[in-house]
């Protein structure tokens, strides 16, 4: 079983630390294919210390390590659905109903040796976490790339994926399965209502007697 969510669905990685948020929405459980990695502890364990090291490298700062417990787990989940939620809101989907939770988690800005202010995790265990993945969200809205980071419109699937599509027009985190499949779908619905139309509008016709 691979432990990088993300690759389970073979979608291009989001740039940078947004990567990190992308791997925690793609621990759901996927159709028949991908497991939540977030269903069990031992699971769950093994993919946060796996993308906790992915984001260190990456950000350049050091991960704490984090040892969940039952009740982490429910707070993981919850952290997903959220950040899902947030996701579909920036795609202005209609889904989210109401008010998104505001984050409630803190962080450090820290100015490096050139001076620059870099915002740091804080807090402990998946307090920190979630301070990590809210920070890396602010700076992708910074940086323009919050919009590209999507969730698949199959209901079934819902893989985060990052779409490099010059218009950001993509919908579907894999064309060739998602898309088929919808497509195959919505021409299934149009044949049956043409169908029934058909059925309706159909019969034996009557001719008119000519009146001349």
């Amino acid at each position: 079983m691979s432990w990088k969510a993300s690759a389970r669905h073979g979608v291009r990685e989001a740039p940078a630390g947004l990567a990190l948020l992308q791997d925690l929405v793609n621990t759901r459980g996927t159709m028949s294919y991908a497991p939540d990695l977030l269903g069990a502890a031992d699971d769950a364990q093994r993919w946060l210390t796996d993308a906790l090291g992915t984001w260190s490298r990456v950000a350049g700062l050091p991960a704490p390590v984090i040892l969940l417990s039952s009740t982490d787990l429910r707070s993981l989940r919850r952290l997903r659905a959220t950040f899902e939620g947030v996701i579909l809101a920036g795609g202005r989907n209609p889904e989210p109903d109401g008010a998104l939770p505001p984050a409630d988690v803190p962080v450090s800005l820290v100015p490096d040796a050139d001076g620059w202010v870099r915002m740091v995790p804080s807090g402990r265990g998946t307090r920190w976490l979630a301070s990590a993945l809210w920070a890396e969200a602010l700076l992708a809205q910074q940086a323009g790339l919050w919009p590209r980071l999507k969730l698949c419109h199959n209901a079934d699937c819902r893989a985060a994926f990052f779409d490099t599509s010059r218009n950001n027009s993509g919908v579907w985190h894999d064309v060739s399965t998602c898309g088929n499949t919808a497509n195959l779908r919505a021409f299934r619905e149009r044949k049956r209502l043409m169908g029934n139309s058909g059925s309706q509008l159909g019969g034996p016709s009557v001719q008119r007697p000519d009146l001349r």
